[in-house]
């Protein structure tokens, strides 16, 4: 009998599904205290999530909206700033996300009139926003977006809405722009002097050195913003999430399974979700066991790294010599009974005089590249890979390149 699979209910490279989120409980709880106070006292509040990239910052963002958008009557608007560096461009993609969620409402009859005025186009499937606002509106808009929001708020209450959650995302090309830095806090400032009423809570997501960047481009920001940081998943919770997603689609787990999956995952959400996908399409019988993981595994290693490592780590390292030691690495480092750690006294005694030359640079690299980071509470001169795949793909490249060799 040949077993049917269902879709897979992983997503790599996407947000969680909000019903396979799990845990960020205390995080979840200080989120909603600083939104319930933002409509409660109809005041501003800024957030900053920041985290390692992969970390579920996105994932949790959407959990957050779903709950305010069911439990708190909001509108929540998440906003993608890739590429985005010029303040008019960052507050026309606000104002248009937001009605463009205004436009899937079923009340948005009733308030049409209003924004119509910034509306110029609605297309067939719903409202499509080109705004219609020429580049000295747009100057305005800029400089008095507490104004704006101000209006626009004003009508999604008439509506009986409560107030607005903006997620500011892929913030990467605002984070060194004094530009932004200034605008926001002008922002902010002009709010709280205006005295507007302005229940909206502005949640950006960034990493830990955007967040450094913003921060030092405008030291002030940080009075402004509540900073919130995600960690990795605890192992209970990385267990609860490989129970939920396999349950909901009617496949067990062994025991065994659960372990090595916890193991492997190192309780990063992108990485669980590559995991787990790879896992899932292998597997011939709906039960997940030690051997389904470990084959998983794999294959997650091989995706991970083509997506993570080969863009970076193996065009940035060049050198023959650093591409050599990264191949020593790799055969080393199965060999130990730890692979995601390794001291580098021992890697140094399989070197090359050439090699060993570079060999510190080599490391550097590999830090600044986020690959490895240094374990000081195993030693000193001990490194461990950020995630379990790291090491497993840098060992699989090393036994492909060892075979072309022996074609040769």
């Amino acid at each position: 009998m040949v077993y049917e699979k269902p879709d897979s209910p992983f997503s790599p490279g996407r947000p969680v599904s909000v019903e396979f989120f799990v845990g960020r409980k205390k995080q979840v709880e200080e989120i909603g205290n600083y939104i319930s106070s933002s409509l409660g006292k109809r005041q501003l509040e800024s957030v900053l999530i920041y985290g390692d990239r992969g970390i579920g910052k996105s994932s949790l963002a959407s959990y957050v909206s779903a709950i305010v958008e069911r439990k708190d009557n909001m509108i929540p608007v998440h906003i993608s700033l890739a590429g985005s560096s010029k303040i008019g461009d960052v507050v026309k993609d606000i104002v248009v996300r937001i009605l463009e969620e205004i436009g899937k409402s079923n009340w948005f009859d009733s308030v049409k009139d209003f924004f119509g005025k910034y509306i110029k186009k609605i297309g067939f499937w719903g409202v499509q926003v080109e705004l219609n606002i020429d580049k000295k509106g747009l100057r305005s808009s800029v400089n008095n977006f507490d104004i704006t929001l101000s209006n626009i708020v004003s009508q999604i209450e008439k509506a009986g809405k409560t107030g607005l959650l903006i997620i500011l995302d892929d913030i990467n090309g605002l984070t060194g722009n004094r530009q932004f830095a200034d605008w926001y806090k002008g922002f902010s400032d002009g709010v709280a002097v205006r005295g507007i009423k302005l229940p909206v809570t502005f949640m950006l997501l960034s990493t830990s050195s955007q967040r450094e960047r913003l921060c030092a481009l405008q030291p002030s920001l940080m009075r402004i913003f509540r900073p919130i940081k995600i960690e990795h998943l605890a192992n209970d919770e990385v267990k609860d999430f490989f129970l939920k997603t396999f349950h909901s689609v009617g496949m067990k787990v062994s025991n065994n399974g659960l372990e090595q999956m916890v193991k492997y995952s190192t309780g990063l959400p992108i990485i669980m979700q590559e995991i787990g996908d790879s896992i899932f399409w292998l597997d011939e019988d709906g039960v997940i066991d030690e051997r389904d993981v470990l084959m998983g595994v794999f294959d997650a290693a091989d995706r991970v790294g083509n997506k993570y490592l080969s863009p970076t780590v193996y065009r940035a390292l060049r050198s023959e010599n650093y591409r050599s030691i990264l191949r020593k690495l790799g055969n080393i480092l199965i060999e130990l009974p730890e692979p995601s750690q390794f001291k580098k006294s021992s890697i140094e005694k399989e070197l090359n005089e050439p090699e060993k030359k570079v060999f510190n640079n080599f490391l550097q690299r590999l830090k600044k590249l986020k690959i490895i980071e240094s374990e000081p509470e195993a030693g000193r001169g001990v490194y461990k890979f950020v995630n379990e795949l790291f090491p497993i793909y840098i060992w699989m490249e090393a036994q492909t390149h060892g075979k072309k060799l022996k074609r040769v």
